[in-house]
């Protein structure tokens, strides 16, 4: 009589457990290329506060000063601290026309040379100042 072949095999075993430690070099690479994620996130965020510093110090003030001369001054340390000195040294009709683009209001020539007239408290130009400052666009293209 023949012997059957199926009895000389053993039981079957199961495997252990796979254990998820240690991690496959993909899971370190996307690890890796996460965490280099994260560190670009953080340090953009950071240069975008610190570029936007000048900006919130300009609104503190703009909530201590009231004169309209004062508020000029802030916005033409705002020009220069975000697009240079030549903006901040042009004519009045040019000065005008980049304060326009720059804060979306509209300035004249007249608002401009009133400030440098002995009275020089007119507080619907300082409120206007003041929105301006609020308003100041810091990454505007300009053409000039």
């Amino acid at each position: 009589m023949q012997t059957n072949p199926l009895d000389g095999l053993h039981d079957v075993i199961a495997p252990n457990h796979v254990d998820w430690w240690p991690l496959a070099p993909t899971w370190w690479v996307i690890i890796a290329l996460l965490f280099i994620a994260l560190l670009s996130a953080v340090y953009a965020i950071y240069k975008a506060y610190q570029y936007k510093k000048a900006k919130r110090y300009a609104v503190l003030l703009n909530q201590n000063e009231q004169s309209p001369q004062q508020l000029h001054i802030i916005l033409k340390r705002l020009v220069v601290e975000y697009y240079g000195k030549h903006l901040a040294a042009q004519p009045t009709k040019q000065w005008c026309e980049t304060l326009n683009t720059l804060s979306g209001l509209t300035f004249t020539e007249q608002e401009i040379l009133s400030l440098y007239s002995s009275d020089n408290s007119d507080l619907a130009l300082s409120k206007k100042f003041s929105q301006a400052i609020k308003c100041f666009k810091v990454k505007e293209p300009l053409h000039v």
